[in-house]
């Protein structure tokens, strides 16, 4: 019987949540990807550890003096490949519940395979929320094929996080590994936060080349947010930047793609942004408090 995770983070001791964190590996030695995903990926971000333990992952953390959301992503009818254990990274996670935070994934193309999944997950085994890869799982968000599992997590109440914009995954393979980059798009989800409006859906990462249109969505929609992971804030679009210290303040969300980008090469560039002082403390930790149900 699996260990199911329970809170255990004391938030107002953090000084940060990283909100986009990557378990690459399970205890088995089982990756995420195909070898020539993983390989491709760490050569594009030159990550120095592509695949560190989650009690890796939660020492980190700790040292740092901040919490974690981690999850992997089920990709196995496009990819032909299994994921890493979700149920071995929830139970993970609730041995280090003091600062790490378990989504789960379900591959939506399995249709009702996903629905029961995503039941199991969260009920049973207690994942905070979810994370989807439209262009790794080879999918449009906004058919409405998919429209039975938005509302079943709709129902469930836990956020989605949904990459958005450029893939690293497939960069620099011939045809991209066959990832399709159009279903990254935050117009997709424009329809889905439309339809299910008390579904909670972050957008992953600066959605270049798609940038506009996810500010427009993200102040169009209130259930709608940005997380800034992925890209150094040194690279970070313009237009994103003032309206995080506008706007968007209150929707853009503290995350590095670790362990592709270390917390602090991502800390160490934000630092230089010109954001106010009172916006920095709301992207680092305050608005996925409030996202995440961590207040008390």
């Amino acid at each position: 019987m699996a260990t199911r995770y329970e809170l255990g983070i004391d938030a107002a001791a953090l000084d940060a949540i990283d909100m986009h964190v990557h378990l690459e590996v399970d205890s088995c030695g089982h990756g995420s990807l195909p070898d020539a995903l993983t390989e491709a990926s760490a050569k594009y971000f030159k990550a120095e550890d592509r695949t560190p333990s989650l009690d890796r992952i939660a020492e980190v953390y700790r040292e740092l003096n901040m919490a974690a959301v981690v999850f992997t992503v089920d990709a196995r009818t496009q990819l032909k490949h299994e994921p890493n254990s979700i149920p071995e990274l929830i139970e993970g996670a609730a041995r280090n519940n003091d600062v790490l935070i378990p989504f789960g994934s379900v591959d939506p193309r399995t249709g009702e395979d996903a629905i029961a999944g995503a039941k199991h997950q969260a009920v049973e085994l207690g994942a905070r929320g979810f994370k989807f890869h439209p262009s790794l799982q080879g999918f449009d968000p906004s058919n409405e094929q998919f429209y039975p599992l938005w509302e079943t997590l709709q129902e469930l109440g836990l956020p989605c996080i949904f990459h958005t914009g450029q893939n690293g995954m497939g960069a620099g393979l011939p045809g991209g590994f066959g990832i399709k980059l159009a279903y990254s798009n935050p117009l997709l989800l424009d329809a889905v936060a439309a339809d299910f409006p008390g579904l909670q859906i972050i957008m992953a990462h600066p959605s270049v080349p798609w940038q506009d249109e996810a500010n427009s969505i993200a102040t169009h929609k209130s259930n709608v947010f940005i997380d800034l992971s992925g890209w150094s804030p040194k690279y970070f679009p313009e237009s994103l930047v003032r309206l995080s210290n506008s706007v968007l303040q209150d929707k853009v969300l503290f995350g590095t793609d670790f362990p592709l980008i270390t917390p602090q090469k991502w800390l160490g560039a934000f630092a230089d942004l010109p954001l106010k002082d009172e916006v920095r403390p709301k992207i680092l930790k305050d608005n996925a408090v409030r996202l995440l149900g961590l207040g008390g």
